[in-house]
């Protein structure tokens, strides 16, 4: 990956492309958005969710800007020390500034979420412009984001994955998942505990075999005497669970992938599906208690969030746009795929699971209607429970949910009751109306804008209480699909026509589909407006605002899908997840072993590339679908393959680094047709690969699984393994190393030096300036090896534990991170911004510079021994973090996370050793 912004003026970079240099385009005067609505007000006014003396506040506050927020990231062992970071040095130097004679107010945790993870930030700024330890706090920030351990997210966008009661172990779907902020928080849930599982794993083997135990942090230490009563430990500490993504965009599925990477998890899996008729997912053959074995078995999942597509007039104080789109025929077009969503959802869910269901929507057609009608399409409340969860999450402020609502039509008439519009109902449904059951809807939650300085937000707790079987859509619910244009078309030419006579065809289509009133601009969803509208042409956007106003739009398309009934009663067990949607995903090529496929004649290889595969069915060869690529369909996505654990490039791993027999050999994995490593190996969890190789050619569109765990490179020596562990996966795999590959450091000082000089030389008496680890890595023999840096006592000590990335070359010793992460180490481990040195480069030019006799070697000689022995090109070499995406569109000019940071530590690596 290239530099971002390549445009300079005057020696400063700025946002642009590369090319000659111009002048920058000067920037139109700034026209504050218009924020009243009408109709928008009108509807909220009188709906009865405020009290009158809370209306004034209420409308003031959804004017203002949105307070900044954000969330350390990772495991609890990663992501408190990073947080004691902010909370012990920056935040008493904010609190000792005073403007005006009134103290500053500095960032302050947000009080209802765990530990104190996620802060926000409502320092004016003008305020935040004038004082230098706002400044040291915003390269915290920048820093801190850039590295992956901070992520921008809007405070109630927190609020859902904290009501699900997510433990180590349970098999998650987020059935809407892009951008990812809150599938990054599931992730986060899945692995709970995980890392001091191991570290007990570890020190339990240790102490057997009589060998040294590497003393842990505070954190981890206090988790070992958590977990070691109610954690996992049937997969050596590893978590056993899975977290399923999906979002029905493919490049918002990218999006998603994007902000997941830097969690490095192997119990993720990322499709792309349309969430309303998401397929079953098929688990491979096993075997009853009777040992009968059981050939059709389908994954349910423990827990499901239903963080659907809604109109967002919740999210106005970030999204000024939402005044000026708001319509009530917003939330009567989303209404039907809401609903087909969270019944979906709850037909996927395990009896006793748990399903939320949430929107950032404040009107109650998308909120309190939808759980309505979903639990009466499931059966009711004896088989679909909303719980009660006002004693969660003590010190968040919320309002019940609604009861009783009413419901405003396109054209703005406001009506009580079905009864009311039933003779001429347009696109109102019965559904969107109050039932005259008694549905506890006052147990959902309601989260407004004034109430803690939020967005709006809306959550509702669904407990599957028995295996349901669902109704289908009431015909005055049932939404039909247009006709597609491929048919159509092959209507009108199989019809008799007067010769090419356009009128004839015309009238003929108009017979086939007639044309729909009401189909203009008003009918439109405020992100369906906004996507038609060209940026003016005196203010130029770059793509990287492209990308991040498509992230920052809630998605709202509204599916016109015609749904098959639906069934889903208790089955023998491994077939209880027969419910089918008709018709199946576009372009799904369906198992003939899948319930959904039963009656359908066994369909045939889709080209002559397909190819039998070691383990099954015919699966298409990279060329096949690259081909239909090309042809405009389905992105392609290379195939997953597990390797044989007698595979040679395994062997070879095993042996060089001496890993633990422990650690899995059986979850190893490429993304190639021929199934050999070829640049990257991946690894997965267990229950992942099930899925991957049960769902090989099924129809199921995976677009990410498996974390990267060892990259091909090229090396000088024989004897030198060629696979080096992948930063990605070194927090995986470190645990399992052998004492041979491991170097241990224990003081600060070496640690700065090793940040800061790249390729210091070990050769020579170039090792006596690396103190501790000197002589060890003078030793060593070449290739990639873990730098351990252990906890000890004293100034120059550190106090937790962790592990970075090494390369040992013939000359020389180079820690394997990009510049961003270096600074970062530096800002926090030390609180210094200091500027780095490559040492490869003064090598280089000296032999540059010498005779000609010795510059015939130069290349060899300072690519390979003097430069870490790895040949890196860019393809490969990912180490460098991005930017973090999140919900949350960029809010100021002074403490944002800088979304732009340049990736300048890839290709500094890149240059240096390739």
């Amino acid at each position: 990956m290239g530099k971002r912004g390549g445009g300079k003026r005057g020696g400063v970079r700025w946002r642009g492309g590369k090319g000659p240099r111009t002048e920058r385009p000067q920037r139109a005067d700034y026209e504050e958005p218009v924020k009243t609505n009408a109709r928008f007000e009108q509807y909220y006014n009188q709906l009865g969710i405020l009290e009158d003396v809370e209306k004034e506040d209420f409308w003031a506050t959804l004017r203002r800007e949105l307070p900044n927020s954000f969330r350390f990231t990772g495991s609890k062992g990663h992501a408190i020390p990073v947080q004691r970071i902010l909370s012990e040095r920056y935040i008493p130097e904010i609190e000792s500034i005073e403007y005006n004679g009134v103290a500053v107010e500095a960032p302050t945790p947000i009080p209802w979420f765990p530990h104190q993870l996620a802060w926000q930030m409502t320092t004016p700024k003008n305020v935040v412009r004038r004082f230098a330890p706002f400044k040291s706090f915003q390269q915290f920030l920048v820093s801190e984001t850039c590295a992956g351990n901070i992520s921008r997210q809007e405070i109630v966008s927190m609020i859902p994955p904290l009501l699900m009661d997510i433990t180590s172990g349970m098999v998650v779907l987020d059935l809407c998942a892009a951008p990812g902020s809150k599938t990054a928080q599931l992730i986060e849930m899945v692995h709970g505990g995980e890392e001091a599982r191991i570290r007990k794993v570890i020190h339990d083997t240790q102490r057997n075999s009589q060998r040294g135990v590497s003393p842990e942090g505070e954190v981890i230490n206090e988790q070992i005497e958590e977990e070691t009563e109610q954690g996992d430990w049937s997969d050596q500490g590893r978590s056993t669970g899975l977290v399923v993504a999906n979002d029905v965009d493919y490049k918002r599925a990218h999006m998603l992938i994007h902000q997941t990477k830097r969690l490095n998890s192997p119990n993720l899996v990322v499709t792309n599906h349309d969430a309303t008729m998401y397929p079953s997912i098929k688990l491979p053959s096993g075997n009853r208690l009777d040992e009968k074995p059981v050939q059709n078995r389908y994954l349910k999942f423990d827990r499901v969030l239903a963080d659907v597509p809604c109109s967002g007039d919740g999210t106005s104080r970030k999204n000024a746009n939402v005044w000026r789109d708001w319509l009530p025929g917003n939330a009567i077009g989303l209404f039907p795929t809401q609903v087909r969503i969270l019944v979906r959802a709850l037909q996927m869910t395990k009896a006793g699971g748990r399903v939320i269901y949430s929107t950032c929507s404040m009107n109650p057609v998308e909120n309190e209607a939808v759980v309505a009608a979903a639990v009466e399409r499931c059966g009711g409340p004896s088989k679909v429970h909303i719980l009660d969860c006002k004693d969660q999450l003590p010190g968040l402020v919320r309002k019940p949910g609604l009861n009783r609502w009413n419901v405003m039509d396109k054209n703005g008439s406001i009506y009580d009751a079905w009864e009311q519009v039933q003779d001429d109902p347009g696109k109102l449904v019965q559904g969107m109306f109050p039932s005259n059951e008694s549905l506890p809807l006052d147990r959902c939650i309601r989260v407004y804008p004034h109430l803690q300085d939020t967005g709006g937000f809306f959550i509702a707790v669904l407990e599957k209480l028995t295996e349901i079987r669902a109704k289908p859509e009431s015909e005055s619910q049932r939404i039909e699909p247009k006709t597609s244009i491929i048919a159509a078309v092959d209507e009108i030419n199989a019809r008799p026509t007067n010769g090419s006579i356009v009128a004839t065809k015309i009238e003929a289509l108009d017979e086939i589909a007639p044309p729909q009133a009401g189909e203009n601009a008003e009918s439109l969803t405020a992100a369906g407006r906004q996507n038609q509208e060209i940026a003016p042409n005196n203010e130029p956007v770059s793509p990287r605002k492209h990308e991040l106003d498509d992230k920052a739009d809630t998605y709202m398309s509204t599916k016109r899908l015609k749904t098959r009934d639906e069934v889903d009663e208790a089955a023998p067990r491994g077939e209880e997840d027969r419910e089918v949607h008709w018709p199946p995903p576009p372009g799904a090529q369906l198992d003939i072993s899948r319930p959904e496929a039963a009656d359908l004649p066994e369909p045939e290889p889709a080209d002559k590339t397909a190819v039998a595969t070691s383990n099954g069915p015919l699966t298409q060869t990279s060329e096949a679908y690259k081909g239909k690529r090309n042809a405009g369909q389905q992105p392609f996505e290379e195939p997953f393959k597990y390797l044989a654990t007698d595979h040679p490039d395994l062997q070879a791993i095993y042996d060089f680094y001496n890993l633990s027999p422990q650690f899995p050999r059986d979850r190893f994995m490429v993304r190639n047709a021929t199934g050999n490593p070829v640049k990257s190996i991946y690894y997965t969890s267990a229950l992942a690969r099930d899925v991957l190789t049960a769902n090989e050619a099924t129809g199921l569109k995976f677009v990410h699984c498996g974390v990267k765990m060892f990259v091909k490179q090229d090396v000088q020596k024989e004897n030198t393994c060629r696979w080096r562990i992948q930063t990605d996966g070194l927090p995986v795999l470190e645990a399992w190393v052998g004492e041979e590959r491991v170097v241990q450091l224990w003081k600060k000082s070496t640690l700065k030096k090793l940040l800061v000089e790249m390729f210091p030389k070990v050769t020579g008496d170039g090792w006596r300036d690396l103190d501790e680890i000197g002589e060890r890595v003078r030793e060593i023999d070449l290739g990639c090896c873990v730098l351990r840096v252990e906890k000890g006592t004293g100034e120059d000590a550190f106090s937790e534990r962790f592990v970075l990335p090494l390369w040992r070359s013939l000359h020389s010793l180079n820690l394997m991170l990009p510049k961003e992460d270096r600074k970062a180490m530096l800002l926090r481990l030390y609180n210094e911004i200091v500027p780095l040195q490559d040492n490869s480069k003064a090598r280089f030019e000296k032999k540059k510079d010498a005779p000609n006799g010795d510059a015939q070697n130069t290349s060899s000689d300072v690519d390979g021994e003097e430069n870490g022995g790895v040949k890196l090109d860019k393809a490969t070499m990912d180490d460098a973090p991005d930017a973090k995406l999140d919900d949350t569109p960029d809010v100021g000019n002074d403490l944002q996370v800088v979304m732009d940071a340049t990736n300048d530590g890839e290709e500094d690596i890149v240059e240096a050793v390739s």
